[in-house]
């Protein structure tokens, strides 16, 4: 790297920290510090425990942030320095040094600059994702088949593990829907870029002429919540509990016993389904908790302002709502509507490299924050 290059990379670099320091509202964050450490010091604090540790982890991730922001500062300030003692005096020594600064502190703000996509509320935890065929009968349930798939090797890509929760299968081909758990460290902070309306054109291999189709299907995603740390009553009377045959995609988890469970939560209309487990009392308790899940995310949409950052908005699954388009006829290009990211290798996309739509909705929610 010659030296007007690293001149240059110093430059870009108070750039980032300039743009960090406004969209993170640094100044808001340590008087926040101040103020919780001064609660901490109080002779009652430890009073109300919950209270307490409350404090004490928002705290502690509030000065993880400016912690990172200022040792990144710090460390571009140094190479600064260095610069202008090159400047003055050719050594090679501290040259090389220099160079290796510059590696570390782009991985640092490469790292630290990801995180602030993922520091929202509920980013960091598991998330339930579930894909919902448009109407166009076979077409757009085979077409639900393709992004479970998509959605089922990006989450290996990341080393998350998928569980299936429920899986109807469709009557030729495809699947009805489907609802996946999938567990790791901001695995919902991630997906939730992912929920909304997903179309397909291409030429239908179901069609005998040959013809060109467009399909939609709908995903939803959910924080997957502990819900021993919230408070929702399921009133009894507020639901049917229905018992069918589970089945599976090709002969996967059919039993012989009405094991899979359908809960209907009539004032809300939530409609939640599990039938992975063998156990009828097990597929119970795992749709009595997505349920929950959903209820508690209703309860904190009609509760703050900011309602699409949790749930977003809901969208009609047909023309002129999706966020996203796969174009295989008569071009290849996957294109991102809200973000205007497009990639022209369909087949790597669907092969789960969504990475690059993910990251640019993060980046463009973060902005608008």
């Amino acid at each position: 790297m010659e030296i007007h290059e690293i001149r240059n990379f110093i430059t870009e670099m108070h750039g980032k920290l300039d743009d960090f320091r406004g969209s993170l509202d640094l100044e808001e964050k340590e008087t926040q510090i101040k103020e919780y450490e001064e609660q901490m010091t109080d002779p009652g604090f430890w009073d109300n425990q919950e209270k307490a540790q409350e404090v004490i982890d928002n705290n502690n991730n509030l000065k993880k942030v400016v912690d990172e922001f200022h040792a990144i500062e710090e460390a571009v300030e140094d190479m600064e320095v260095s610069h202008e003692l090159l400047k003055e005096e050719d050594d090679e020594e501290m040259y090389q040094v220099l160079e290796e600064n510059v590696d570390q502190v782009r991985a640092k703000i490469d790292k630290f600059e990801f995180n602030m996509l993922l520091n929202n509320e509920h980013d960091e935890l598991d998330a339930i994702l579930e894909l919902h065929p448009g109407a166009g009968g076979t077409e757009s349930q085979d077409w639900a088949e393709m992004l479970l798939r998509m959605y089922q090797r990006y989450a290996d890509q990341q080393g998350f593990k998928v569980k299936t929760l429920d899986y109807q299968s469709g009557d030729e081909a495809g699947v009805k829907s489907v609802a996946l758990l999938i567990r790791g460290l901001n695995s919902y902070g991630l997906l939730k870029a992912e929920k909304g309306v997903h179309r397909l054109v291409r030429i239908s291999p179901f069609d005998s002429s040959g013809r060109r189709h467009t399909s939609f299907v709908s995903c939803e995603v959910t924080p997957q919540f502990d819900n021993k740390d919230i408070e929702i009553e399921v009133k009894p009377d507020d639901i049917n509990v229905d018992t069918y045959r589970s089945s599976g995609a090709g002969g996967q988890h059919v039993n012989t016993s009405d094991s899979a469970v359908r809960i209907t939560h009539h004032p809300t209309g939530i409609v939640v389904t599990c039938q992975n487990e063998r156990s009828q009392i097990k597929n119970r308790e795992q749709a009595m908790n997505m349920l929950k899940s959903k209820l508690y995310q209703k309860e904190l949409e009609e509760r703050r302002a900011e309602m699409d950052a949790i749930k977003g908005e809901q969208k009609e699954i047909g023309w002129g709502s999706q966020i996203r388009s796969y174009v295989f006829h008569p071009y290849s290009m996957v294109k991102d509507h809200r973000t205007n990211m497009e990639v022209g290798n369909t087949e790597k996309v669907m092969d789960g490299d969504i990475g690059p739509f993910i990251n640019a909705y993060l980046r463009m929610t973060m902005d608008e924050n």
